[in-house]
């Protein structure tokens, strides 16, 4: 994902900015792994392969992001995901 991508988009329940957290990136500065989360109701949107998957909570499979969750564990520290969200 690069990173003028952010300035297009929001999230798609509260209209609010997203924050970008890159834990892997390309040779082109490109986020390809990290996660982006809502400044205003915390949703964590993870990028996988570049893409951030932003769809609707009750279509999102909560199986696949867990384990996406667990390779996140190490750069969200103490904090918590419950219901895609990123709690403290």
């Amino acid at each position: 994902m690069d990173k003028n991508t952010l300035k297009k988009i929001c999230c798609p329940f509260d209209k609010a900015d997203l924050t970008l957290h890159t834990i892997e990136k390309n040779m082109e500065d490109k986020t390809i792994f990290g996660y982006l989360n809502c400044t205003a109701c915390q949703r964590i949107y993870p990028i996988v392969s570049g893409v951030p998957i932003m769809t609707p909570d009750e279509y999102r499979d909560a199986i696949f992001e867990e384990n996406l969750y667990k390779l996140l564990k190490n750069h969200i520290g103490t904090k918590r995901i419950e219901n895609f969200r990123l709690l403290s």
